[in-house]
């Protein structure tokens, strides 16, 4: 009896454990837990650290210290903590630094580290434990600062000025002004632009842009959140109108005066990947006509402003991106390495500074994706590819004499580097598909890896779904295209599913790659668990596949990418479990204009859809984008006519949610607005919800509420 009675408590206790693991496995996600901006979110993401280079010295930071890591046993020692910097720089309690996460160690050898305050940029020496300088650092846009000089460059009420060494300011302009715009981001941050100061090697000379926006027309944008809603108009350049004029001017610091190149008519001409030669007496640029088919790169002297000659030509006759400066080599300032895709694919070129190309340093139908810098020992450049495959991202060097390659990582997943002052060492962070996060230091002149950390999965104990990824051809019946498909996580094949298609499909962009979970968004992983098969396909016109494959779309944006999404429709449609009555779409931005022009050329398929941002009629969309994949509405009147979606509002059938921010200032309001009009005559019923004061991203919170709204519309109307 007694017996008995112990084995069936022991069987209770086994059965209750059993429970509660099963329990624990079928736990549930909220959207506060998998939406950038919920409340938990940070919980739910992979653990990372934050790492800066000294030299060839790895740090790692933390928000109150900060440590030196041993290279070779990864042995973590003290260097620096908040508290003792605080006593260091003599800050009272108004001042004092918050955090060491932004701290920087400029020079590679001497032990110095530059911190910001509230109001006051800092150089401290570590060892010594003493202030060695300051400078202001209130009010300050756009600040660039130099360490060479220890000036500083930002914007101020419109004006440009600099702010010297010894805390004295110097005012560049005196125009600047809404319409005249100084030392900021031109041409709305094409061309790989996002700066708009470029200080020389030496730190005594300045180049900045300055923008000339008289000209353009006024968006006229409202801030609904004042008691009478008050005007608040942004320069926007439409498609085929008037566009600004940028010239570029050079401040020298011990002269005090400003010249500006001699570029000719910056009328319908783009400027940009600005770069200074390494003795400071030239600066390199490349301009590109409006039509973005012809691109030059020009020499300027850099005390006169004189033109002294175009050094390299590229044309195309759909359009050229030149979207990196030239980079000398740090040995031979003779020679530099460029970026172009002229044989099909992002690759590096070798130049004599006359001009003359020396040879092509990498090859193949693989794209460079990124530039990281140079080992100065071997003489190699590390870069950042897809050769290993097309949804890959790995990290190599190359030698730039023989153009032989080493593969510096494990050879699978997603990587980003950080190279060393030297380039010897590189961090590497990477994830893979079942592989949350991981960050090795890695050397460069030879394959070697030292692990940093491994995160746990922070999804355990979650009830997941199935990730996966495939290939499918395009609509050309030739070209692979890749696909990610997540199902629920209690996923029945004999079931019928109701699915929804993801899609952005837009240039400089890519939806799946071999990161963790093949980089599926969360809101994938929320509607799987609510019982939907989510399909994602990046079609042709996407990124990291080479010329050909992104400008199949030049002229006619959203016609061949409809044309592969559609055929991701058939594979769907093959699949015993998807439920071919219930398939929905949703996307945002280019993603928003996919989900509308698949709906409303194909209302038989899609049941319900969901757009974000949407461009309506690219017409109304941004000059240098627009242009460089439509040409102008005058040049493609049947391009702009046939992707336009303003005469398809009469075929809408399914039931549509457009949303949109308020004061987007990407794609503006308008689009949606003259949709609606159009719907509203052709008597069809789309749903519409705007976000007050919100751009083109729903931010913070927000994106919780968003996301919340989507799922729910697909719940409606298609479970």
């Amino acid at each position: 009896m007694k017996t008995n009675t112990i084995f069936v408590g022991l069987f209770m206790c086994i059965f209750a454990s059993m429970n509660l693991q099963n329990s624990m496995a079928q736990q549930l996600f909220t959207l506060e837990q998998l939406n950038y901006g919920g409340k938990e979110y940070r919980k739910f993401t992979p653990e990372r650290q934050f790492h800066t280079w000294w030299g060839d010295r790895l740090i790692r930071l933390d928000a109150e210290s900060c440590y030196l890591i041993d290279s070779k046993t990864t042995k973590e020692m003290p260097l620096i903590q908040l508290d003792e910097l605080n006593k260091w720089c003599h800050l009272d309690e108004g001042e004092r630094i918050r955090s060491l996460y932004s701290i920087q160690f400029p020079d590679p050898e001497e032990p110095l580290v530059l911190v910001k305050s509230k109001s006051q940029r800092l150089l401290v020496n570590f060892k010594q434990q003493c202030l060695l300088w300051k400078q202001t650092a209130q009010q300050q846009t756009a600040a660039d600062f130099c360490f060479k000089s220890k000036a500083t460059a930002y914007v101020q009420d419109h004006q440009l000025f600099v702010i010297d060494e010894n805390d004295s300011i110097h005012q560049l302009t005196t125009d600047g002004s809404r319409e005249i715009v100084y030392g900021q981001s031109v041409h709305r941050n094409e061309f790989g632009i996002d700066k708009g100061t470029f200080w020389s090697p030496d730190g005594l000379q300045l180049a900045f842009y300055r923008m000339d926006q008289s000209m353009v027309a006024d968006y006229p944008q409202v801030d609904v959140s004042q008691r009478i809603a008050a005007y608040m108009p942004d320069k926007y350049p439409m498609a085929g109108e008037t566009s600004h004029e940028v010239t570029v001017g050079v401040y020298n610091l011990k002269t005090g005066k400003t010249i500006y190149l001699d570029a000719g008519n910056p009328k319908d001409r783009y400027f940009t990947n600005i770069q200074w030669s390494p003795d400071g007496k030239n600066i390199y640029m490349f301009e590109l006509n409006r039509d973005q088919n012809d691109c030059r790169l020009a020499v300027y002297d850099a005390q006169t402003g004189k033109k002294e000659g175009e050094i390299y030509r590229e044309t195309d006759e759909k359009y050229v991106e030149p979207m990196h400066p030239i980079v000398f080599l740090p040995w031979d300032s003779g020679k530099f390495v460029m970026q172009s895709q002229k044989d099909g694919y992002n690759h590096l070129y070798l130049f004599a500074v006359e001009g003359k190309q020396l040879k092509q340093i990498t090859s193949g139908k693989w794209v460079v994706m990124d530039m990281l810098g140079f080992n100065r020992r071997t003489k190699s450049i590390i870069i950042r590819s897809n050769e290993q495959s097309p949804i890959q991202a790995n990290l190599y060097s190359v030698d730039i004499k023989t153009g032989k390659r080493i593969l510096l990582d494990d050879g699978e997943g997603w990587h980003y580097g950080s190279l060393s002052a030297s380039g010897q060492y590189i961090l590497d962070n990477y994830s893979a598909p079942t592989v949350p996060r991981k960050t090795d230091l890695l050397l460069t002149a030879k394959k070697q890896s030292t692990n940093l950390l491994t995160a746990k999965d922070p999804w355990e104990g979650f009830a997941l779904p199935e990730y996966s990824c495939g290939t499918l051809k395009a609509a050309d019946q030739t070209t692979d295209l890749f696909y990610r498909m997540v199902k629920p996580h209690d996923f029945d094949p004999n079931k019928k599913y109701p699915t929804v298609i993801y899609v952005y499909g837009g240039p400089h962009a890519h939806n799946v790659d071999a990161s963790w979970h093949y980089g599926s968004r969360s809101w994938e992983t929320y509607m799987a668990q609510k019982g939907y098969v989510l399909f994602i396909l990046d079609n042709r016109g996407s990124e990291h596949r080479g010329r050909d494959f992104e400008q199949a779309t030049f002229r006619q944006l959203g016609q061949t990418e409809m044309a592969d999404q559609m055929m991701g429709v058939e594979f769907l449609k093959s699949l015993p479990y998807v439920d071919q009555d219930r398939i929905g779409v949703h996307g945002w931005s280019f993603g928003g204009f996919m989900t509308m022009t698949m709906m409303l050329n194909h209302p038989e398929v899609f049941k319900v859809g969901v757009a974000g941002g949407p461009v309506i009629d690219w017409k109304y969309y941004e000059v240098m984008y627009g242009e460089r994949y439509m040409d102008t509405p005058q040049a493609n009147p049947d391009g702009y006519e046939r992707t336009s979606l303003l005469n398809k509002a009469k075929d809408l059938q399914g039931h549509l949610q457009i949303i949109t921010g308020y004061n987007d200032n990407t794609v503006v309001p308008q689009h949606c607005l003259e949709f609606l009009a159009r719907c509203i005559e052709a008597g069809t019923q789309p749903d519409f919800f705007v976000y007050p004061g919100e751009p083109h991203n729903m931010r913070g919170h927000q994106s919780v509420h968003l996301h919340e709204r989507i799922t729910n519309y697909f719940e409606t109307y298609l479970k």
